[in-house]
């Protein structure tokens, strides 16, 4: 398989998954278990969703768009629950697009930006990009693992029954 079909098959994937755990059980929480703190790195069910925007929208500016988004980690984008899933499922979309305008050899080029502390970074593109789905499916996890300690099913995010699905359309 290509560098170029891989990451094809990976923006897929972040779409799919986010999408999952998006239309999972997160609309039947409380507001009480939304905002608890459950142990998650950024603390509640809320900020975690907030950051994986935050993230989408700071990785995707600097791979499409060529912009060092300046923004804390932990931004909540929005206060609202529908608000910022509704924004986040929007997000997501946008990577297959834009991989599928990429040259074969942009995947053993080099990514340039600036971290929110100002230093310059200079990165392998592929590994990088890497990261950006690998990212996503940590906190992903985490939130799934959240539900699941309280008491609701998490949703099944493995990417090996997006590519089961695939076979038999």
């Amino acid at each position: 398989m290509s560098l170029a079909n891989y990451f094809a098959s990976l923006g897929r994937y972040h779409v799919w998954a986010t999408n999952r755990l998006i239309t999972s059980n997160l609309a039947g929480l409380s507001d009480e278990d939304w905002h608890k703190d459950c142990g998650l790195y950024f603390r509640s069910v809320h900020l975690t969703v907030n950051h994986l925007l935050v993230t989408d929208n700071i990785w995707f500016a600097r791979f499409a768009e060529g912009k060092s988004l300046r923004m804390s980690l932990d931004t909540e984008l929005h206060a609202d629950r529908a608000e910022v899933c509704d924004a986040l499922a929007a997000a997501v979309t946008r990577w297959s697009p834009w991989l599928a305008t990429l040259p074969p050899d942009r995947y053993d080029g080099v990514l340039s930006y600036v971290r929110n502390n100002g230093e310059q970074v200079v990165i392998p593109f592929g590994p990088a990009l890497g990261h950006v789905f690998n990212h996503a499916t940590h906190h992903r996890g985490q939130v799934a693992a959240a539900l699941t300690a309280m008491a609701q099913p998490g949703p099944e995010l493995d990417w090996v029954y997006l590519l089961q699905q695939e076979a038999r359309e």
